[in-house]
């Protein structure tokens, strides 16, 4: 039976933040157990996806610097269901970023969760879910949580998700310097203490918003460290009215806390003022 070539699918895909990210061990694989609660932020890469008659992968995409071949996860995810499908003709994929490159915001790994979620249903049938989130881990640690788009416990290297409910909306300040953070240097630098998780999720969903003793992130011991100017922006954002500031992922991007939306707003115009070379947003948490 012949199958009828499907129309093109957008997909609009949020970034993350870690609301806090705990590094417990060095696995024996040489990858590290995490303990992370990962939230969808209101930022999005647009992802369009067509299957076509011509064989191979084609990928576009206008963001300077981002690469259109096999340097590029969504390339690389597209690749691996194809293969898994066994698909033989081609697929098409435009990605149009709003997610900063390099951001500790899971861009490249949002990009990849939305061609294998897309795939799936341009080519229902095909793949498992079960293979699916193989296929994702596969890629990488973060691309897991793009399968599904909603707060999550992530445990493992972070391809264990608990979905979270009760999670608020909070209103978000995001600040990214104009900075280069090498995530595998940063894991490499890291003096592991830990044995255990500290941070209970009961008792952050107790008390979500009493978050100076419920939020932190090991990996801002190295990379704060390099880069100064990470802290002077996470103290600036609790000047401002931040109920706390953090590092999301190994930076560099820094995101604060707000208890409205209305001074989220405020603050990130202030930022743009101060912090000229920056990328910055305000938003907000989703649900799921």
């Amino acid at each position: 039976m012949k199958r009828e070539r499907a129309l093109p699918l957008r997909i609009d895909i949020p970034a993350k933040i870690n609301l806090w990210l705990e590094v417990i061990r060095k696995r024996s694989d040489g990858y590290h157990e995490l303990s992370s609660l990962m939230l969808p932020v209101g930022i999005y890469d647009q992802v369009d996806l067509e299957l076509t008659e011509e064989e191979g992968i084609r990928l576009a995409c206008a963001s300077p610097g981002v690469p259109s071949d096999s340097g590029n996860l969504a390339w690389r995810a597209a690749s691996l269901f194809i293969e898994e499908a066994g698909y033989t003709k081609g697929v098409s994929v435009r990605l149009d970023k709003s997610i900063p490159v390099g951001a500790g915001m899971g861009g490249g790994s949002a990009d990849a969760g939305a061609v294998l979620t897309g795939l799936n249903r341009l080519l229902p049938g095909c793949v498992s879910e079960y293979r699916l989130h193989e296929m994702a881990v596969k890629l990488g640690a973060d691309v897991p949580f793009f399968l599904y788009c909603r707060p999550a416990l992530a445990t493992g290297i972070g391809d264990c998700l608990q979905p979270v409910e009760g999670v608020p909306r909070y209103p978000l300040v995001l600040i990214k310097p104009p900075l280069s953070v090498s995530t595998r240097r940063v894991y490499l630098s890291l003096k592991l203490t830990r044995m255990e998780s500290r941070i209970k999720l009961p008792s952050f969903l107790a008390r979500p918003w009493d978050l100076q003793n419920l939020i932190e992130n090991d990996l801002e011991s190295v990379t704060l460290a390099e880069y100064p100017l990470l802290s002077r922006i996470k103290l600036w954002m609790k000047e401002q009215g931040a109920l706390e500031s953090l590092m999301s992922g190994s930076g560099p991007t820094v995101f604060g806390v707000f208890r409205d939306r209305s001074l989220a707003d405020g603050v990130a115009a202030l930022a743009k003022r101060k912090w000229r070379d920056c990328w910055i947003a305000a938003t907000e948490v989703l649900g799921a």
